[in-house]
């Protein structure tokens, strides 16, 4: 299997690189908008655009997204399946990324974390079975850098609880000012950012005179690295659509 990492000058990209390398995966290149202006040089080739790009097997994407930046060209020009990792995309863009997985398969997921895949599964199970007698609160915590919030896995986690319920649930994002009595149908969502945490989300179930918190940390940004990894090796086998995690874990 050979490789294409898109954002290969982020912090995902070079872990995706560095495990890439140690389990002997060759790295055709990579893409991203800061080559040749970025402190670091990787030691494969790198373009600022993906019409430059030479093919690879797969491709797994990091990247922020940015527009004139679109990997999914690049897919469908060559019929190669995509690792799509980035978060904080746009109802356009999603919409971009069903659209192409009509064509190539696509792997999409806002965490590549088998560890999240099963947060996820266990969250919902704990929803439909607590049901109505307690109230849910998902928190998040990542490092100061990072763009997007909600994370991408929280909004995963949101998805998840939701849909363990009969009737609608409404996302609450913070709560500020002197009326904010919660609601029999909200569901919190919080959002903490500082330092370098990597990782952190909790779903919380409360109920009368007890509680119930579901956690994962990630510790390093290895996991990720080595889930969307192992993401591109299940892609190479499937037909064109739209896959995850679960599908992964599915096989496990």
């Amino acid at each position: 299997m050979t490789i294409l990492i898109s954002g290969a000058c982020g912090f995902m990209g070079r872990e995706v690189a560095a495990q890439a390398k140690s389990s002997g995966i060759d790295v055709v290149c990579g893409v991203d908008i800061a080559a040749g202006v970025a402190p670091y040089q990787p030691d494969f080739p790198l373009y600022a655009n993906y019409a430059d790009a030479p093919k690879a097997d797969v491709v797994i994407d990091f990247s922020n997204w940015k527009p004139g930046a679109n990997v999914l060209d690049y897919a469908t020009k060559y019929r190669v399946p995509v690792v799509i990792a980035s978060t904080g995309l746009t109802d356009e863009q999603l919409h971009q990324i069903a659209e192409a997985s009509k064509v190539v398969p696509i792997f999409r997921s806002g965490n590549m974390s088998l560890g999240i895949a099963l947060l996820r599964a266990l969250a919902k199970k704990a929803a439909g079975v607590l049901g109505d007698a307690f109230d849910v609160e998902i928190v998040e915590a990542h490092h100061n850098r990072k763009l997007d919030a909600p994370s991408g896995t929280a909004l995963m986690l949101l998805d998840a609880v939701k849909s363990a319920y009969p009737d609608e649930r409404e996302a609450v994002f913070g709560r500020h000012g002197r009326d904010c009595k919660r609601q029999h149908q909200e569901i919190g969502m919080h959002s903490l950012r500082g330092g370098t945490v990597t990782g952190e989300h909790e779903v919380c179930f409360f109920g009368t005179g007890e509680r119930i918190r579901i956690s994962h940390s990630a510790e390093n940004r290895g996991v990720f690295a080595a889930g969307a990894l192992r993401a591109a090796a299940f892609l190479m086998n499937q037909q064109p659509g739209m896959y995850s995690m679960d599908d992964v874990v599915g096989q496990l």
